[in-house]
């Protein structure tokens, strides 16, 4: 009974303190350079694939359809269960659910909160519930280069100074 507790405590803290190798232990396929913060990768680990260069915080990855439940008394080996391919270079913001069987191409920015019901293609900014494409990643990357700081090697000291007094606090 102990060494239940004990085990699960050093899960936990093996899953905050080293998450991509955690990630990979549990058999997800992870690139290099990835930044998985507070990720939940389901049931089926295994089945999860990122690329490169991945980001995403307090994100889902759900690789089956809960929802034959309904249907277990009729037919109780039921199960819907498909891959999720998360390509290279891609953004996935707080919150966000990625269901299953959805290819995630490179390049790509999903928008925090969105669930992704289905595929999306290189190149491009989608968000929203479903989420569906709302722009280029050119265009995100036009609108953002209006309007942007260099604090991203700041000490957090100075970043804070640097936004009090640019946002009159």
């Amino acid at each position: 009974m102990v060494f239940r507790y004990f085990k699960k405590i050093i899960y936990l803290i093996y899953r905050k303190t080293a998450p991509v190798s955690f990630a990979r232990h549990i058999g997800v396929k992870v690139g290099d350079n990835c930044r998985l913060i507070d990720v939940d990768f389901g049931s089926e680990p295994w089945l999860i694939s990122l690329g490169s260069h991945v980001s995403a915080t307090n994100v889902s990855f759900i690789t089956h359809d809960g929802g034959v439940w309904v249907f277990r008394d009729t037919n109780p080996d039921i199960d819907v269960i498909r891959p999720i391919t998360v390509g290279d270079n891609v953004f996935i913001g707080h919150g966000s659910v990625i269901m299953p069987g959805v290819m995630i191409g490179n390049n790509v920015v999903i928008g925090a909160g969105s669930v992704v019901t289905r595929d999306i293609q290189s190149g491009f900014v989608a968000a929203g519930v479903p989420a569906k494409v709302v722009k280029s990643v050119d265009e995100y990357y036009e609108k953002i280069m209006t309007n942007f700081d260099l604090t991203k090697n700041m000490h957090i000291d100075e970043k804070k100074i640097y936004y009090l007094t640019k946002y009159h606090f």
